[in-house]
């Protein structure tokens, strides 16, 4: 299985990201944001957490008008997986890859703590090593991780099995606690909380391994 971590002037979660998926056995080639191609042959972009281009303007809004932008979303519309986690997950909303947008967290203070999540669908290749209903307990670290949507788009996120986790209990003011989505085709997703942060013992926390492990493992026998 092969796999892209983007980096970001900003990102700051690219290295972890790369050695998560490197662990669960994928073979991750890096790109820098001013390359216009992606390498061939990817199953997998990663796109990391941090604060791509500062944050400036909104969170993610620089980055989706990057260079390696149109290509990944050409890799997408193709039917590529991507994976974006934090800053991430803003990327992808504000390239339209995914619905909805991240706003300020309720209270306007940045958290930074462990985070229980309830895993809400197992039918996706990110979350296919978890049990539906199950609990797990994954870092966050945001200032805008607050995530809406309008009426009409959460009640397709649920009746499409969309919702990949919530948080359990609420943390930030997402709607109906939502910690992460998955696309119309269930080959991208967006997540505030940090898997790649909770991935091996030595972090003090592995709850995350199970979202690479299989992850690598669907998309290696794909």
């Amino acid at each position: 299985m092969k796999a892209a971590v983007v980096t970001f002037p900003g990102s700051n979660c690219d290295r972890d990201l790369a050695v998560a998926l490197e662990q669960a056995g994928a073979d991750v080639q890096r790109v820098w944001h001013k390359d216009s191609a992606l390498p061939e042959g990817l199953d997998l972009v990663a796109v990391p957490g941090g604060f791509s281009y500062g944050d400036y303007l909104r969170c993610g809004a620089i980055a989706a008008h990057s260079p390696i932008a149109a290509a990944l979303r050409a890799h997408a519309e193709r039917g590529g997986y991507v994976l974006g986690i934090c800053n991430g997950f803003q990327v992808l909303t504000e390239l339209g890859l995914l619905p909805g947008a991240l706003m300020r967290n309720a209270g306007l203070t940045f958290l930074c703590k462990p985070a229980t999540l309830r895993v809400e669908t197992t039918d996706s290749a990110f979350t296919v090593g978890y049990q539906a209903g199950q609990q797990i307990s994954v870092p966050v670290a945001h200032h805008d991780g607050n995530y809406q949507i309008d009426a009409e788009g959460l009640a397709a996120l649920r009746d499409q099995d969309r919702i990949a986790f919530t948080y359990a209990p609420a943390i930030n003011g997402s709607v109906a606690d939502i910690a992460g989505v998955v696309s119309a085709n269930r080959r991208v997703l967006g997540m505030m909380p940090h898997p790649e942060r909770a991935a091996d013992p030595v972090l003090g926390a592995t709850d995350g391994a199970a979202l690479f492990a299989g992850l690598v493992g669907r998309l290696a026998l794909a």
